[in-house]
């Protein structure tokens, strides 16, 4: 197997991102503040980026919207893990009968 130079730096610069990215949050945790107004925007920035990869996905079928109907209903009344599982098996379901694009 012959390897190319620029993949073997590519591949390395991309592990050292990925190091700095996950280190920099012990790094830089502890100088954080633990109130305020820049305390309440961190603790919405998960649900912005879930939302932002989530949302772009209920329409691309009508099997994924129908799925994402049935695990918010599923995720009201049952545990994570349940809800997880009723949602894959909606997609499923949603793909065979509904089809997708």
């Amino acid at each position: 197997m012959n390897l190319d130079p620029a993949t073997v730096m590519a591949i390395i610069a991309m592990a050292f991102a990925t190091y700095a990215t996950r280190i920099s949050g012990f790094i830089i945790g502890p100088y954080l503040p633990e109130q305020g107004r820049l305390k309440q925007a961190l603790d919405a920035v998960p649900a912005a980026v879930l939302t932002a990869v989530i949302a772009p996905t209920l329409f691309n079928s009508p099997a994924e919207l129908f799925a994402a109907v049935v695990t918010a209903i599923a995720a009201r009344r049952l545990p994570a893990l349940g809800a997880i599982a009723v949602g894959v098996c909606a997609v499923l379901l949603g793909r065979q009968f509904l089809g997708h694009w």
